[in-house]
């Protein structure tokens, strides 16, 4: 059986996934025959802590001889709820899940709870490693972690307590990564962290990301494709501005941490913009950049939120231009400020949240309808489907997956267009 990973939430968890199974394989894990389930789990609701526990559970079923180790945020942030499981051998914290030495340190079958439990102070954590990977199995597109933690403390967030202070990958060794990623044959490649916006302010000279996209830009020419994760748009420095606007190479999209579309309800969450700001925002890039599409978090039914309150999100999807939503229903987290303040019904949490997803959907098709009979380049992902430029899902008849293929869009089906290969085709 060797090494399976199982991961939850972010793209960061994703890109870490491979790094966990790389090193827990280099230290042996899995060799006894038994095999070795990881379970790297997210926190960002209690919802995803539920699912996490569930494949825990599912996992043992499946496999009542192997070794299964839950890593992640949820670990880190509650780790002895799921070394309480029974079902769990062992309980590794974040930073030491990217470390072979941890594997090789776990503790046997068969121990106590807290002899489980492998958890540091993440806030004592002051670096990120610029952990190489050398594939994404399974995908046409590499994701580069140059960012790690947060230092801000939004009031319904429990990530910082997961993942630590903001933490950046030096600027050099991020763009060897990359070149050495495109030298392996990928044609995008996607920056992610925690709080992206935030990378450099720890580093010598405090670089922005700004400064990172330039420099992977101009020292690796031969990347087709550069594309941003998460974004706080009150964060964006100048140089990542000028570049969103000049670059062909950095990709036309941008997914947006808003949250909220109302003054009271962003103060309350202790976020760093106002409804205006992000408007200002969306306006400024797209008469810079007029074929640019905006995704954004938006979450409904937030502690005190009225629906006047409530309204004022549901038309920024209007007035911000937003194309893909992504919808969450408030979810008190423990130990988080939000989850001491009055709560809504779960009812109307749930209407709301329907609500702001319908005006998405319709956001999104009428998106879908533009670019019919327009020409897109797409990223060939898995045979017969791919991505555009601004990251719309587009179902190509050819194409092998990593090409890059020019198209010209036929029709779209409410999901994703349609497209036939054009005369020419670019090599990945």
């Amino acid at each position: 059986m060797g090494v399976e990973v199982i991961s939850f939430g972010c793209r960061l968890n994703t890109y870490e996934a491979e790094v966990m199974k790389r090193e827990a394989a280099e230290a042996g894990l899995g060799e006894d025959g038994r095999g070795a389930i990881l379970i790297n789990t997210c926190a960002v609701t209690a919802e995803a802590v539920r699912q996490a526990r569930q494949a825990v559970r599912k996992a043992r079923r499946e496999n009542p001889e192997a070794r299964i180790i839950v890593t992640g945020c949820a670990a880190q942030t509650e780790a002895g709820r799921f070394a309480s499981m029974a079902e769990v051998d062992a309980v590794i914290g974040n930073e030491e899940k990217l470390s072979a030495t941890a594997y090789r340190a776990l503790p046997d079958f068969g121990v106590s709870t807290q002899e489980k439990i492998r958890v540091n102070d993440i806030m004592s954590v002051t670096e990120t490693a610029g952990h190489m990977v050398d594939a994404i199995e399974g995908r046409a597109r590499a994701i580069v972690q140059v960012q790690n933690g947060c230092d801000h403390r939004c009031t319904f967030c429990i990530i910082p307590f997961g993942r630590g202070n903001s933490r950046s990958v030096p600027m050099g060794a991020a763009v060897d990564q990359v070149k050495r990623l495109v030298d392996g044959g990928y044609g995008e490649v996607v920056l992610s962290g925690v709080d992206l916006t935030s990378y450099g302010a720890d580093l010598p000279g405090k670089a922005r990301l700004g400064t990172l996209v330039q420099a992977i830009l101009t020292h690796v020419p031969e990347l087709k494709r550069l594309r941003l994760s998460s974004i706080d748009s009150v964060e964006a420095d100048e140089a990542l501005v000028e570049a969103i606007a000049s670059e062909a190479r950095l990709m036309p999209h941008l997914h947006l941490s808003l949250q909220a579309g109302d003054d009271m309800i962003l103060k309350r969450m202790k976020r760093r913009h106002l409804r205006d700001d992000a408007i200002r925002f969306c306006e400024a890039m797209r008469a810079a950049r007029p074929d640019i599409v905006f995704g954004a978090d938006i979450i409904a039914g937030f502690p005190t939120e009225t629906e006047a309150m409530f309204q004022n999100s549901l038309k920024l999807v209007e007035d911000c231009g937003l194309t893909l939503l992504h919808v969450f229903p408030f979810s008190p987290r423990e130990g988080t400020p939000a989850a001491r303040m009055p709560q809504l019904p779960r009812p109307l949490v749930k209407e709301r949240a329907a609500r702001l997803r319908a005006a998405g959907d319709a956001a999104y098709q009428a998106h879908l309808t533009q670019l019919v009979g327009t020409s897109q380049r797409v990223l060939i992902e898995r045979e017969g489907l791919g991505r555009t430029e601004d990251f719309t899902p587009c179902a190509v008849s050819d194409g092998a997956p990593g090409a890059i293929v020019a198209t010209t869009v036929t029709d779209e089906d409410g999901e994703r267009l349609i497209a036939e290969p054009a005369r020419a085709t670019l090599a990945a």
